[in-house]
């Protein structure tokens, strides 16, 4: 375990470079939200169109895998809502904090990190939890909460839906990458390495850019945002095992990235739907600081567990 916590510490300490950067206001708000710009949309989606270009959909695809992370994602988002409930929250304060407990940071921390420490063909089971939170677990925040303050789904919901998949760039990048590989269209040498050079920038600026980020967080409701860290960072990826490794079993190798996957801190997407609906925002965002901050010391006896 010592081993894998040596590696994993240099990523986090450029989260901690960043959070020390816009702490100082080195880098300022809007540095920040310039350079998480640059990394979503085009360092993070040059590493994914890359990958998928070279590979088909019948080498990603993974029914079991698929099968296997979403039985434990639903299950650990059911156990929020049930947390939620029994505290008497309306329903969609329990989904904000249901979608805390099961969508972990796998854009910025797990594509640059996980794909480090696992290989580049980890990036394969990555693509398919990320998809898979981003088409089911995205939609499904958008339909609860919707659907809560309206008594039922409007044909406007499913239209935001659908256009927020759309203008997702790494599910475009995705998408377009492997429709490159479908007809078989050549990467030149100079566009791969167009895409190596850009690609690389995901890493550094990615973990850059969440500690940033982290330093304009503020820490409110500490008991609260402390039970939404610990079903993110221990009961989450308990019930991904489950799911990979005794219901679906896959091989040991993607069993083990799904499983790191699962254990990442809560994702930085889930305070931009609170913030926009006006729901828990300071308690996500506590929850997103402790987690963060908590996954120094999780993460890495959790992927030593794992790897083959």
């Amino acid at each position: 375990m010592v081993e894998i916590f040596i590696r994993t510490l240099p990523f986090f300490a450029i989260i901690g470079l960043g959070f020390w950067a816009g702490h100082t206001r080195f880098f300022t708000a809007e540095a920040t939200a310039y350079l998480t710009k640059f990394v979503f949309f085009f360092a993070l989606s040059a590493m994914l169109f890359r990958f998928a270009a070279n590979l088909s959909l019948a080498e990603i695809w993974d029914g079991r895998l698929v099968a296997g992370y979403l039985w434990g994602t639903a299950f650990a988002y059911g156990l929020g809502l049930l947390v939620a409930f029994l505290r008497r929250l309306d329903a969609p304060t329990a989904t904000v904090e249901a979608q805390c407990v099961a969508i972990g940071n796998v854009g910025f921390l797990g594509i640059p990190m996980l794909s480090r420490l696992f290989g580049e063909q980890a990036l394969a089971p990555i693509m398919l939890v990320l998809a898979t939170d981003l088409i089911v677990f995205s939609s499904l925040i958008v339909i609860l909460i919707n659907g809560g303050r309206d008594g039922r789904v409007r044909l406007a919901t499913l239209r935001l839906i659908g256009l927020g998949l759309v203008k997702n760039p790494m599910i475009v990048a995705i998408t377009a990458g492997l429709l490159w590989s479908a007809f078989e269209i050549p990467i030149s040498a100079p566009l791969n390495d167009f895409l190596s050079i850009l690609g690389g920038a995901a890493t550094p600026g990615a973990l850059f850019a969440i500690g940033a980020s982290l330093a304009g967080r503020s820490a409110e409701r500490i008991e609260v945002a402390g039970w939404l860290a610990f079903g993110k960072l221990v009961i989450h990826p308990a019930l991904v095992a489950v799911g990979v490794l005794v219901l679906f079993p896959l091989d040991p190798y993607a069993a083990a990235v799904v499983i790191a996957s699962a254990a990442l801190p809560v994702a930085g997407n889930v305070y931009m739907l609170a913030q926009h609906y006006g729901i828990a925002p300071h308690r996500v965002s506590t929850a997103i600081l402790i987690s963060t901050a908590a996954s120094i010391l999780t993460v890495p006896p959790i992927i030593a567990w794992v790897s083959p």
